[in-house]
């Protein structure tokens, strides 16, 4: 299997939840509002025998000349987002749905951003993501899911043409979910917010921006565990350093 990295930037996230642009060569960390966050956006392609994956679809930043991040990212890597077969998504906070559809400004009308493919989402979190009760959400950003027959709606643990996992986690959103494509003997592992960053791997402590800090903690002491003795590659979506760790390699 391969995987790309599709890094939108880096970012500093304060309690607003607003993502602003972070550049180390200009911007001094130090000056950035107490109690805020460094991190990469990143989502992931994986190219497998079966499919080209899309994980989680970034914050949905248009170009100067009106194209996609994640679309010009694709690009560059060698990949039509019209190839793109499956997007799974671990959950729809903004960051991470904001490229879910994208906005035909003359139709006024919002489409997704990977017609062909098929979206892989937890049921309770799209029905929560559009009915306007948490401000993680952009409503407008996965209203498209709910009109489309290019979706699959999933709950608790199964599996997806036998070689892609998911599991219900929580933890960091009530429903958010982690995902595991397995193939000629690899593991990739794809914890999305519960397992953003490495660091967090390493080190349990429990983080007051999650729903259930304390599950979330425990989850990526045995991901990380149980990584280890399976040799599992992770990927982390908000690591700056990190996006792709491989335990055989560690």
């Amino acid at each position: 299997m391969k995987i790309i990295p599709l890094s939108e930037g880096s970012f500093t996230v304060d309690g607003t939840k607003k993502f602003n642009p972070f550049n180390a060569s200009k911007d001094d960390l130090k000056s950035r509002p107490h109690g805020s966050l460094l991190v990469e956006v990143q989502p992931f392609v994986v190219i497998t025998s079966k499919d080209i994956l899309v994980l989680d679809t970034g914050l949905g930043f248009s170009l100067p000349d009106g194209a996609l991040q994640i679309h010009q990212n694709l690009i560059d890597a060698g990949i039509n987002p019209l190839d793109v077969t499956k997007v799974l998504m671990s959950h729809l906070h903004k960051d991470h749905a904001g490229g879910v559809s994208k906005e035909d400004a003359i139709l006024q009308k919002r489409f997704l951003s990977f017609p062909n493919a098929t979206y892989i989402v937890n049921k309770q979190e799209l029905e929560i993501a559009v009915s306007k009760l948490s401000k993680s959400y952009v409503m407008e950003d996965v209203t498209a899911l709910t009109e489309t027959d290019h979706l699959q709606l999933v709950e608790s643990n199964g599996v997806i043409d036998d070689y892609i996992y998911y599991e219900w986690t929580g933890a960091h959103s009530p429903w958010h979910q982690a995902f595991w494509i397995k193939e000629a003997g690899e593991t990739i592992f794809f914890g999305g917010d519960v397992a953003p960053q490495l660091m967090q791997m390493k080190t349990k402590f429990v983080t007051k921006y999650d729903f259930d800090g304390k599950l979330a903690a425990d989850l990526r002491a045995k991901w990380w565990q149980q990584g280890h003795e399976e040799g599992w590659t992770f990927l982390f979506y908000h690591d700056i350093t990190t996006p792709v760790y491989k335990t055989s390699e560690s």
